[in-house]
């Protein structure tokens, strides 16, 4: 499908996504830029709580593994590799859950929650590991974190447990503590009681954006932004992640299987949350913590709490319900956001300047799937079956084809005429900065306007990055392997490239050619990339395209 074909298609979404206007009773409050790494450091104090704050969520039909559901939850945000001696590890004092809410209601009817426990075999040695680690039980590992994992069927408070004393792989040091680190890693993969399988370690960040630009001013390096040119700001970055897969009975709320993109119990929605104790007491070297659990990090469409709630109000939304969300009044900028007027002053684009249904319906209520011509008259997409006023999750429908890692259809999801991805869920492969910035200048808005023709530059913004920097696996937990300390550099190397005579170029990560050099004394130290029997002069012409002389 098109994407003009979508925007005809969806013409009257706007009948079907009519909220009570106390849903936007904010609405002229001033908002934070566009990204802040979907959800890294996006709110005053969770920026100052790492090891609570969810970075991003993802959930989608399993690849190779048909009748499954995959949820990552990602925390700790922007590791470096080599911190150590003491490094980055699961909070055992933070729950961390992932939501379910499978009737339309607003309120998780299921919860899935995971809590971890550390231990030191040697509290006399400052060391993590006092030798190479070639198992999960090795000797040689000194910290090891372990946690369990609980289903919590939230309408009667039953609780099942799923997995319990699972192991955390060690972090990724270097050859000499982690010479096999892929074995450790899949020996990490558990069952859980009632099918499926988890994961919980450190990872790779999949997320992707070229943050530096877009924090200044939303500073697009080369215009529009569809041929790259973008620096991902997260490349050599790792984060936590508990990732989880699920049978699709076990998440609808008749507990029984999908039968098709128009089932009634075929749409739901989740968000991720981090908790902590209310009440923490220290004393010398030690910390302990008790009383009833406060959420801290709240995590459902990326680019919310970044996008559309007002600096003001950033802390209040990481502890907000869904099911409050409207009363709140804590998301009115959905409707008016201020991304859509930066894009207008900065770069001139053509934006529709009224009220945006387009992103209530990517955002707070979901997209009904007759109107995108599914299959089925009453194809929801991920429009739930409640009846309940909007709320901000990530929405899935269960029937959605798996999409195998690196055959993506489109990058940018529904935008792209790809229904299997953002907003119908999200996978990890999934673009969606650009999907949010094509979404906010106007792409999406002949959804409810036909009369609206959006800028022709709309459909072409983006940031330059168009993919994960780390390789993704094609089998579960899915996301890459953790970047190595060993290898890290903390400067970040700068490639450069000899198009023959026509000059020296610094190479963007995508392979594109960044500013010309032309102070020698700006090249120092570092290698150039000219033509070899590695590396072909074909291969350099390609790259440097008219600038190769």
């Amino acid at each position: 499908m098109t994407r003009l074909h979508v925007g005809r298609a969806l013409a009257g979404i706007s009948a079907a996504i009519a909220l009570p206007a106390a849903a936007f009773s904010l609405a002229l409050a001033p908002t934070a830029p566009l990204a802040d790494a979907s959800s890294h450091r996006e709110a005053p104090m969770i920026a100052h709580d790492p090891s609570a704050d969810g970075t991003d969520l993802y959930a989608f039909p399993s690849p190779g593994n048909p009748g499954t559901i995959t949820f990552v939850y990602n925390v700790w945000p922007l590791e470096d590799p080599f911190a150590g001696p003491n490094f980055f590890k699961f909070d055992d004092n933070v729950l961390y859950a992932v939501n379910v809410d499978n009737n339309g209601d607003n309120k998780p009817d299921l919860s899935y929650e995971f809590r971890f426990r550390t231990e030191y075999r040697n509290p006399k040695t400052f060391l993590y590991n006092t030798g190479p680690v070639t198992s999960l039980d090795d000797e040689d590992l000194n910290l090891r974190q372990f946690y369990t994992v609980t289903r919590v069927q939230t309408n009667n408070g039953q609780r099942a447990e799923l997995a319990k004393d699972v192991p955390v792989p060690p972090v990724h040091i270097g050859p000499k503590s982690t010479p096999n680190y892929s074995a450790l890693a899949n020996a990490a993969v558990k069952p859980l009681a009632r099918g499926g399988q988890v994961f919980a370690g450190q990872r790779a960040d999949p997320f992707f954006v070229d943050l530096s630009s877009l924090f200044d001013l939303l500073t697009i390096r080369k215009l529009p932004g569809n041929a790259g040119g973008g620096v991902d700001s997260l490349e050599g970055k790792n984060v936590q992640s508990i990732v989880f897969q699920v049978p699709v009975k076990e998440l609808t709320a008749d507990a029984v299987d999908v039968a098709g993109l128009g089932s009634p119990n075929a749409v739901i929605g989740t968000w991720a949350t981090s908790s902590r104790q209310k009440t923490r007491v220290l004393g010398a070297g030690t910390s302990s913590a008790s009383g009833e659990w406060v959420q801290v990090s709240r995590l459902g469409n990326p680019l919310v709490n970044e996008v559309i709630i007002p600096l003001g109000l950033k802390d209040a939304f990481n502890g907000l319900k869904p099911e409050d969300d409207v009363k709140a009044g804590a998301l009115p900028l959905v409707q008016r956001p201020e991304p859509e007027r930066l894009l207008n002053q900065l770069y001139g684009l053509k934006t529709p300047g009224k009220d945006r249904s387009d992103l209530v319906a990517i955002f707070l209520t979901g997209v009904p799937g007759s109107v995108l011509g599914l299959p089925g008259a009453t194809a929801p997409m991920n429009v739930p079956a409640g009846s309940a006023t909007a709320s901000e999750m990530l929405r899935l429908n269960l029937a959605t084809p798996a999409t195998p890692i690196g055959q993506l259809k489109s990058r940018l999801g529904v935008v792209g005429g790809d229904i299997a991805g953002f907003p119908n869920g999200r996978r990890l492969e999934d673009d969606v900065v650009d999907i949010a910035l094509q979404a906010v200048a106007g792409v999406t808005f002949p959804l409810v306007d036909k009369t609206f023709t959006p800028d022709p530059l709309a459909g072409q913004l983006g940031d330059g990055v168009n993919a994960p920097s780390s390789p993704l696996l094609t089998g579960f937990p899915f996301v890459g392997i953790p970047h190595r300390g060993f290898d890290y550099n903390t400067a970040a190397t700068e490639e450069l490239i000899r198009c023959g005579q026509g000059g020296i170029f610094r190479l963007n990560p995508d392979q594109t050619l960044n500013t010309q050099i032309t102070n020698p004394a700006d090249i120092g130290g570092m290698s150039i990339l000219t033509a070899s029997a590695s590396f072909p002069e074909e291969a350099i012409r390609r790259i440097c395209g008219t600038q190769f002389k």
